[in-house]
């Protein structure tokens, strides 16, 4: 039977370390909080390796005094909080004292630190929760922290670390996640030497924005402070139209924390309900001021989650707030009319009634004497009208008997002039279809048209099967026309054809070909997606594209897949790179349908774009033959318009 004991302190610390130090991007998320708590306004961060052999953090706030720095190091040792009650309103990034004893029981640590009172600096150094030496230093005002070796002597924990370039992905994003949070802040980040970014530290959130994610900085819209004291909001969104294709571009922080919350994720989407695509998201850096003790931020180890004492408050705060910006954008387009010119009322005109004998044209300018139908003579069937001025009567005109052939019939003389009302001239396709001044008048339900014309309608109608079916065009060079039966269908034909291009893609043993290109494609994606496109640069290859460096921080592209246009190359690989840091690698299946989600999209024919009719007939032929029914994404290609509905729209039903 195993006996009780206490465990010496180096496995107590071990232990305790893991819950606060899970890879580098933990380090240096506690190392920049206590910079920032220390009234920093100036942060550089430094890594190599992806910080598994290197981290330096420094900054220029307070300092720690020589009598202190010791004690930094213990447990639960901290200067934030000092009794029960100090914890109902936390204002400070970090506050449990566990950080700093958190790194040394795993790495190597030293720390050099200067407050502004003082004229020497102090230097400390532990390893593995051990002090190694201290004494005087040479530095500048306020605090350094260099960890190295982080789980060097500790292979259990190490060797779940990933590689150097998804460590160091990571820790870039934590640096940029404080940097949005902390405008005022001015954080630069270097990279195995290289330096990354640098940004302003003017207090304006958008100026971090642009230095950061230029690529959505255009894109955004300014959320105006919302809300009452002790639970306000505001920041940037982007419009409906700039979506993306995951939610990595959602930030929210509450009192300058970043935090993850699902609630205020599913608020934030909730604004953007029926104006977003489905499967995009919003981007989002919106700022959360509530009071201290309306939210808990000791619910999490990491501190990334907190509770919301007026969870359905803030839920509703942030839905109004941009939505209501959502509303007044600038671009939302509006339906305006025209305001109608002022004209004088002409002088009332009393009311002559006619007789207009059965079959006979009736002109527009007439008001009917009763509301339902028009009134007629109960002796002879006459229809009976008013018209709103003598003038405006016409004489009879009888209509073109079906025995006196195409003739026309001139009506005779009177008040009213046929020229006044003659309608306006159809527009037509092409000339050679425009119909004759003599052509044959429509009798009921027959058409007359010249055989030429009917062998063009015949060429896109399917005459097989159950119901035959015929393509009549195109409208607003998105939807393709089908007419069947009794209902009209409307097509959007980015859709089908994306669909299409997606079976095409994931059919067993299909590869595209790649197709060298001519002149290179030259990009320069952010770093990460960078790193990222560079890492999966053998499954790019077997999609068609073959990729190689270019410089420090472009990219060239040698060849991409034979369906792809050149000018779409940057918009895909930059789609097809926020899929690998989002997904990563856990799922193959799932990322290679993400994937070719994207070429397909890519690949599509766009709404607005011109197409020969032959084409738009094969994506008409794939849909009415049951092939393809939704898109990639989940949303319908098709839908339809009986005719009972049309008939009810002109009152005929």
């Amino acid at each position: 039977m195993p006996h009780i004991h206490v465990m010496d302190k180096a496995l107590a610390d071990l232990i305790a370390a893991g819950e606060v130090v899970e890879r580098p991007a933990s380090v240096v998320k506690e190392l920049v909080e206590n910079a920032v708590d220390a009234g920093a306004t100036q942060v550089t961060v430094e890594i190599r390796n992806g910080g598994t052999t290197y981290i330096r953090v420094t900054d220029n706030g307070c300092g720690i005094p020589r009598e202190e720095m010791s004690t930094a190091f213990l447990r639960h040792a901290t200067s934030k909080i000092s009794c029960a009650s100090d914890l109902d309103a936390i204002g400070t990034l970090g506050f449990r004292g566990e950080a700093l004893a958190a790194i040394a029981a795993v790495a190597r640590v030293q720390m050099l630190s200067k407050p502004k009172d003082q004229a020497m600096g102090y230097a400390y150094s532990i390893e593995c929760s051990e002090p190694q030496e201290e004494g005087d230093a040479g530095c500048g005002d306020g605090t350094t922290v260099v960890v190295r070796d982080l789980f060097f002597f500790h292979p259990a924990r190490y060797k779940y670390l990933k590689k150097d370039v998804a460590e160091g992905n990571a820790v870039q994003a934590v640096v940029e996640r404080q940097a949005l949070g902390h405008p005022e802040v001015s954080f630069r980040f270097l990279r195995d030497e290289k330096p990354v970014f640098t940004t302003p530290g003017d207090g304006e959130p958008l100026a971090a924005i642009h230095t950061l994610m230029p690529d959505l900085a255009r894109d955004l819209l300014f959320v105006r402070p919302y809300g009452a004291p002790g639970l306000q909001v505001f920041g940037y969104v982007s419009r409906p139209t700039a979506c993306r294709g995951s939610r990595a571009n959602q930030h929210f922080f509450v009192n300058g924390r970043w935090i993850q919350s699902k609630r205020l994720t599913a608020a934030l989407e909730r604004a953007y309900e029926n104006q977003r695509m489905v499967g995009k998201f919003p981007a989002a850096v919106l700022y959360l001021d509530i009071a201290p003790d309306k939210v808990d931020v000791n619910a999490h180890p990491a501190k990334t989650e907190v509770r919301f004492l007026q969870e359905n408050d803030l839920f509703g705060c942030v839905f109004r707030a941009v939505g209501a910006e959502l509303i007044m954008a600038a671009d939302r387009p509006e339906l305006t009319t025209a305001p109608a010119a002022s004209v004088p009322a002409p002088p009332p005109v009393p009311a002559e009634e006619t007789v207009i004998p059965p079959g006979t044209l009736i002109p527009p300018q007439y008001t009917a004497r009763e509301k339902n139908g028009l009134p007629l003579d109960p002796a002879t069937g006459d229809v009976l009208l008013v018209f709103d001025s003598p003038a405006a009567q016409p004489a009879p005109t009888p209509v073109i008997p079906a025995e006196t052939g195409n003739q026309p019939t001139t009506p005779p003389a009177g008040p009213w002039d046929a020229k006044a009302f003659h309608h306006p001239q159809q527009v037509t396709l092409e000339e050679k279809y425009a119909a004759p001044a003599t052509a044959a008048p429509f009798r009921g339900s027959e058409t007359a048209c010249r055989p030429e014309e009917s062998r063009e309608t015949d060429r896109f109608a399917v005459t097989e099967g159950e119901t035959p079916w015929r393509m009549v065009g195109e409208v607003l060079g998105t939807y393709i026309i089908v007419e069947q039966g009794d209902k009209v269908l409307f097509i959007d034909k980015h859709a089908a054809h994306e669909r299409m291009g997606f079976d095409a893609l994931k059919a067993q043993g299909f590869r595209p070909m790649a197709q060298t290109l001519l002149s290179p494609v030259s990009l320069t994606p952010r770093r990460t997606e960078r790193d990222a496109l560079l890492e999966h640069a053998k499954e790019l290859e077997e999609f068609g594209f073959r990729l190689e460096e270019w410089g420090d921080d472009s990219l060239l592209v040698r060849a991409c897949p034979d369906f792809l246009d050149s000018a779409q190359i940057p918009a895909t690989l930059e789609e097809l790179a926020g899929q690998y840091l989002t997904t990563g690698s856990a799922d193959p299946d799932s990322q290679r349908d993400a994937l070719l989600h994207t070429m397909a999209c890519k690949a599509a024919m766009k709404g607005g774009q011109k197409n020969r009719p032959e084409e738009l007939f094969v994506i008409a032929k794939a849909v009415m033959d049951g092939r393809v029914t939704h898109c990639p994404h989940g949303r319908p290609v098709a839908t339809e318009l009986t005719k009972a509905h049309l008939e009810k729209q002109f009152g005929r039903a």
